[in-house]
């Protein structure tokens, strides 16, 4: 190695060659478990059964598909809100200064993640069904004389979605308050500004950065979902997952299937960009 290659490295910067020979083993491996199969998926979708667009101009104008679209949007746009809401709390409790309640709520934000979906999935029909905890508790106690129908509704799939969800929006939200200058708040308070008016003024405007990421995330994992909605939705729920799970295996339709994953991948790109630039946005009205 030459000098200057040793003074390059020595500083920690790895020339384009020795770059590229250490990210291949990474690349090679995307190209063979995420982009051959979107690849041939997505083919299959425009070749078969003949060269056309027909897959995607059925899904586009059949009325169920176009249900199946909206109603997850509506419940991934439901999870973001609703997660969004709880979560920043917790962030908040989570980025305040202390030892016990901080470190208590990090305890419950972080043990459901060591739990698997499928079992919190579980958990919220021995919750919600027809002869679960809930609906016992209520006839126990003489409020109601037979079980209410909570499972297979939308409201089920939202709320178990939410429940799985909320830890991917309280970590980046607490991640944005924890860089936040503890000097600030002070700052305001000895300037006359009260908890209200500091909250809206400087500590939601500089946590933006955290409260958009966590949306992002929640957002997008709530468009392609697949266990809590086919446990808790059941077929009167369809979501998008779902549907290309039954086009796969039940109806094997592949073609359509790729159709549906094709443009579920597409709104999950389009979002992630969108997302960027409000951020990008944001970022550069806050240096302003």
């Amino acid at each position: 190695m030459t000098t200057t290659g040793r003074a390059t490295a020595f500083r920690g910067q790895l020339s384009l060659p020795l770059t590229l020979l250490l990210i291949a083993p990474l690349v090679a491996l995307l190209a063979w478990t995420f982009f051959l199969p979107i690849g041939r998926l997505l083919l299959t979708s425009v070749t078969e059964p003949t060269p056309s667009l027909d897959n995607y101009r059925r899904l586009l104008t059949e009325p169920l598909h176009l249900r199946v679209m909206l109603r997850t949007l509506l419940i991934a746009f439901g999870c973001t809100v609703s997660a969004l809401l709880l979560g920043y709390p917790v962030a908040a409790l989570m980025a305040r200064p202390g030892r016990f309640w901080p470190k208590l709520t990090a305890i419950c934000v972080l043990v459901p993640l060591w739990t698997s979906a499928l079992v919190r999935s579980y958990a919220w029909i021995a919750l919600i069904g027809r002869r679960g905890v809930i609906n016992t508790a209520l006839i126990d106690a003489g409020l109601i004389a037979q079980p209410l129908n909570m499972l297979y509704t939308s409201a089920a799939v939202l709320v178990g979605m939410t429940h799985i969800l909320l830890p991917f929006m309280v970590l980046p939200i607490f991640s944005a308050l924890l860089s936040l200058p503890a000097d600030l708040p002070r700052a305001a308070a000895n300037l006359g500004a009260g908890r209200v008016r500091t909250f809206l003024t400087i500590v939601l405007p500089l946590s933006l950065p955290g409260v958009f990421a966590g949306c992002l995330l929640v957002f997008v994992m709530a468009l392609g979902f697949y266990i809590t909605p086919a446990l808790l939705g059941g077929p009167r729920t369809l979501m998008i997952a779902t549907l290309i799970s039954q086009q796969a295996t039940e109806a094997l339709d592949w073609p359509f299937a790729g159709a549906i994953s094709t443009v579920l991948l597409l709104m999950s790109v389009g979002l992630t960009v969108a997302f960027r630039r409000v951020l990008r946005l944001d970022r550069v009205v806050a240096h302003d």
